[in-house]
């Protein structure tokens, strides 16, 4: 990824926090690399360098920022919404996908070598794959060892390393101090962790503004018993999770959203962070996204009126698929009725238990709990990938080769599930609904055709359009 110096420098000299993980600063003269809006005095030039990532960094020598956190900043806006291969690695690389199933695990999803793959990264990010897990790890470390009183031996098998010494030594290398200095900056919590060791409070930051409410809407709109819902202003939802079941408590602030976890495995950590972080779209750049739409005259005030409007996304594509399945056709309210019937645990079931429900736990027509059935044995069995990590016109096209998937479906589970930011649903009711009473186009083939002035963020347009309508 080429970064542009003078921009770099005159981002990191104001302190912009818009460009916190798009790029970090390393000093050379001190070793340290801080993110762009890291208060510190700000360095000479010729004693900076700009980085991509803080794996980069890290990969050569610099030392993490205790006083800006830069490897907890927001992820990368440009690879939060990629759809090539490097943006599917790292969507993958954040869900744990390296450390569950090592680099030959993540090429093979992608369909490269591992040596391609490699080269592919460190040319985008200054990092391999490797590099990229281990500061995760080291993130995760960290976070553990602040939030939590659970041991330090305990806390190094849970954040993914393969030994203490190595724990010691990579915490020891990026932060510049060991796990027990670390220990003693620990924050008060407000809960008790030696009564219940697998809960953890973190804090999710993300590029301001943020539509808080927007968000909280639409899920709260489609939550479904005993799966997730509202309290107050805060989003509750169960996870299914690599090493076991999960509950999250999301719960907007200023400059972040403060996330609760309670996890069965704390190795599952870096996974539910990634995933709550993709669920309220926290890695999105809302300022690119408005300036383009803000262009539209017809678009412009509600834009102005309501800045930083997000895409809900999801924390299991299969379920997004389902959703999108059984909501066609019918309303959210008849849909919530619907899905609540499939459902017999604590999680939103699986592809392999779908597959074992009975007919009379689908409470539709025959057609549509067909569709059903063979979307889940395309997922179970491998072909289809839910989750981000595939080609995103690939796994529309194999979306729509499923009986009974058409074009609307495809597209809504392209903008939940798999992140594309520019997803359109020209013949959804809703949006039709919105464009009207903004004096929009309100026939599909007008309003698709005006809607390309809206690339690449029409998926943001969607959201905007429904809660017109």
């Amino acid at each position: 990824m080429e970064l542009d110096f003078d921009t770099c420098r005159r981002a990191a000299t104001s302190r912009d926090a818009r460009f916190d993980g798009v790029f970090v600063t390393a000093v050379k003269s001190t070793k340290i690399y801080c993110r762009p809006s890291c208060p510190a005095i700000v360095p000479k030039a010729e004693n900076v360098r700009f980085l991509p990532t803080a794996a980069a960094a890290q990969r050569e020598g610099f030392r993490a920022c205790l006083r800006c956190r830069p490897d907890a900043a927001p992820g990368s806006p440009a690879w939060d919404v990629r759809g090539d291969v490097v943006g599917r690695a790292m969507r993958l690389i954040a869900d744990g996908v390296v450390d569950r199933d090592g680099v030959p695990g993540l090429a093979g999803r992608l369909g490269y070598t591992e040596r391609h793959l490699h080269r592919m990264l460190t040319s985008e990010v200054g990092a391999g794959p490797l590099a990229l897990a281990r500061a995760q790890r080291a993130q995760t470390a960290r976070v553990l060892i602040e939030t939590t009183r659970l041991g330090l031996a305990e806390i190094a098998f849970a954040a993914g390393f393969g030994s203490v010494r190595q724990f010691n030594d990579t915490v020891r290398e990026i932060y510049g101090r060991t796990p027990s200095d670390l220990r003693v900056r620990r924050t008060q919590l407000s809960h008790d962790p030696a009564q219940d060791p697998g809960v953890v409070s973190v804090r999710l930051p993300f590029r301001a503004p943020l539509h808080a409410e927007a968000l909280l809407s639409f899920l709260g709109d489609r939550a479904i018993d005993g799966i997730d819902g509202l309290a107050g202003d805060s989003y509750q939802r169960n996870l299914r999770l690599p090493h076991g079941p999960g509950t999250a408590v999301l719960r907007p602030g200023d400059g972040h959203v403060a996330a609760t976890l309670r996890l069965a495995d704390l190795r599952d950590l870096a996974p539910a962070v990634a995933r709550c972080r993709r669920l309220f779209d926290l890695d999105a750049d809302p300022a690119a996204v408005d300036a383009v739409l803000g262009e539209d005259p017809l678009l412009a005030p509600v834009v102005l009126k309501e800045a930083g409007v997000r895409v809900p996304r999801a924390t299991d594509g299969f379920e997004i698929a389902v959703r999108a399945v059984v909501g066609q056709q019918i309303s959210v309210a008849a849909a919530r009725t619907v899905l609540r019937r499939l459902v017999t645990g604590p999680v939103f079931p699986s592809a392999e238990e779908l597959l074992e429900l009975p007919d009379s736990a689908f409470a539709m027509p025959v057609a549509r709990r067909r569709t059903l059935r063979a979307l889940a044995t395309s997922v179970a069995s491998g072909e289809l990938y839910l989750d981000g990590g595939g080609d995103r016109d690939e796994t529309t096209a194999r979306l729509k080769e499923v009986p009974g998937i058409g074009d609307w479906t495809a597209q809504y589970t392209a903008m939940r599930a798999l992140g594309d930011p520019d997803a359109f649903l020209p013949t959804d009711l809703g949006v039709l609904r919105g464009a009207r009473a903004l004096g929009l186009p309100d026939d599909p083939r007008s309003l698709a055709a005006h809607a390309e002035r809206w690339r690449p963020w029409r998926s943001y347009a969607v959201i905007r359009l429904w809660r017109s309508s």
